[in-house]
C-alpha cells in the first residue's frame, strides 16, 4: 500500500491540503490591524467573517486522497476518486483566489500597508501536480495487471 509511489503522492496531497485547512492563506495589514484569511474564516482581532464554502472544498480535498490510498485493490475507483480530487483542487484554488480578491475589496475603505499570500496558498497547485502523477502511476499499475492477465 505505502510502498507504491502513487500512495506517496496521495499522502503528500493529503498532507498539503490538511495544512492548508489550518494555516493562514493570505494576510491584509491596515495600520495596526491585521486580517488573516483561513480556509473557514477571514479573521481580525475583533471580527470574523465566514468562508465556509472554501473551507468545505479544501477539507474535502484533504480527506479524499487519504481515503483513496486505502482503496488500493480497486484501481479504477482510485483513478475516479483522483479525478474528483483534481476538480476539488481546481475549485479550491479558484475559491482561494476569489476570497483573496473579495477580502481586499471588503476592506476597501482601509488603506493596506501590506497585503500578500502565505505559502499555503500554493498548496492546491502543487497538489494538482502530485494528483496527476498519482493518476498516471495508478493507470500504469492497471495496465501492468491487465497485461499479466493476458499472458496467463
Amino acid at each position: 500500500m505505502i510502498q507504491r509511489i502513487q500512495s506517496l503522492y496521495l499522502l503528500a496531497v493529503a498532507a498539503l491540503m490538511a495544512t492548508a485547512v489550518f494555516t493562514p492563506l493570505a494576510y491584509f495589514a491596515a495600520g495596526s490591524e491585521e486580517y488573516l484569511l483561513y480556509a473557514f474564516s477571514l479573521k481580525s482581532a475583533e471580527t470574523s467573517y465566514s468562508t465556509l464554502y472554501m473551507g468545505v472544498v479544501v477539507a474535502l480535498a484533504a480527506i479524499i486522497p487519504f481515503v483513496t490510498i486505502f482503496l488500493f485493490k480497486n484501481r479504477m475507483l482510485q483513478i475516479r476518486l483522483c479525478a474528483v480530487e483534481l476538480v476539488l483542487l481546481v475549485g479550491s484554488a479558484i475559491f482561494m483566489a476569489i476570497y483573496y480578491y473579495l477580502g481586499g475589496r471588503m476592506f476597501s475603505g482601509l488603506e493596506f500597508s501590506a497585503q500578500g499570500f502565505r505559502i499555503a496558498m500554493i498548496f492546491p497547485v502543487v497538489s494538482l501536480i502530485l494528483d496527476y502523477l498519482a493518476i498516471r502511476a495508478i493507470f500504469h499499475d492497471e495496465m501492468l495487471v491487465r497485461s499479466l492477465n493476458r499472458i496467463r
